[in-house]
């Protein structure tokens, strides 16, 4: 099938309450901001000129109506997007502490995302079979229905020839366990072909605090081609056979909050893999793509919320040109 996508992403689309100021009478304000990982992720390659669409389900309530509109204005194809009129629309109150890092509660037992089930994977094969990359992550896989449609849609993304993505995207509350989580981290290691993973992350899964011996561990039992590690304010790193490289971060005097960050950083590795393919990359073009992501995810840093505020690609451009720092 000819393949009209760029990326077919599938997971959670939900509410991020992020705070925003204090009312008259001392209550903290809270804004409704559209998020949810992998639309994060869409959203920043539609900026950088992809075609992209996501799969996934809302409530058919007023935050899923809002949902809905935000990814039609930010380009996102919405034929994979389902609407539950039994479970309303997962939400995320985010608190955000002094150095931008952020802590979640979630209101979703269930929640729509949780729903989306092989039924509606089966009325949008063609979608996934005319894509070019799959993403996805481990919020999809916390409940049983939700995981069987996941892995439905992996299958047939891998079955078509797309290439696999997999943001582990840990999320604690949200699981019964953190074994579980680990299962199903474990099953998307087994299937990608890109793998982008945060620090906290790769340590609790491997046990091994030496990033590098971390990242050579998950080469050699999965074999996976590419591994991008995101450390924060340490900057990245990044993993092709036997070529390594890493960059510094961007450290932006204005940032806000971190939240899109490591979404913006996935679009952009992305981004460069749609452009050069899957191939054996050297050192010197894995730091050229890290500078880039970084740039990125540095720029998101100085903006509230992020789907609908994701960087353009000359902003990242001028940053990366001058070293500016905002």
């Amino acid at each position: 099938m000819e393949k009209i996508y760029d990326v077919v992403a599938l997971g959670e689309l939900l509410i991020d309450f992020t705070e925003n100021g204090v009312s008259s009478q001392g209550n903290p304000i809270l804004e409704a901001n559209p998020g949810g990982a992998p639309c994060n992720v869409l959203a920043m390659l539609k900026k950088l000129s992809h075609k992209v669409a996501f799969i996934g389900k809302v409530g058919n309530d007023m935050f899923g109506l809002q949902l809905e509109k935000a990814l039609f204005e930010t380009g996102i194809s919405t034929e994979g997007l389902f609407k539950d009129s039994n479970v309303n629309t997962t939400l995320a109150f985010v608190h955000t502490a002094s150095d931008g890092e952020r802590s979640f509660s979630f209101y979703r037992k269930p929640g729509a995302d949780m729903m989306l089930t092989e039924n509606d994977i089966e009325s949008c094969k063609d979608l996934l079979q005319s894509c070019k990359i799959f993403h996805f992550g481990t919020l999809s896989m916390t409940d049983e229905k939700c995981r069987r449609a996941t892995k439905k849609a992996v299958n047939i993304a891998k079955e078509s020839g797309a290439v696999i993505s997999f943001d582990p995207n840990l999320r604690e509350p949200l699981w019964d366990s953190l074994e579980k989580a680990k299962e199903q981290v474990l099953y998307g290691l087994s299937q990608c072909d890109i793998l982008k993973i945060s620090d906290n992350e790769i340590v609790w899964l491997t046990g091994e605090n030496d990033y590098d011996k971390a990242a050579i561990l998950l080469q050699n039992d999965y074999n996976i081609p590419l591994i991008f590690v995101s450390l924060g304010k340490a900057g990245s790193m990044a993993f092709a056979g036997e070529e390594n490289a890493n960059a510094e971060a961007f450290i932006q005097r204005t940032t806000i909050e971190t939240t899109g960050a490591g979404d913006t950083f996935c679009a952009c590795i992305l981004h460069h893999i749609l452009k050069k393919g899957l191939k054996a990359y050297s050192s010197k073009e894995l730091k050229e793509m890290l500078n880039f992501a970084n740039a990125g995810a540095s720029i998101i840093t100085t903006r509230k919320g992020a789907l609908r505020v994701m960087p353009e690609y000359e902003e990242i451009l001028k940053l990366l040109k001058n070293d500016i720092y905002i």
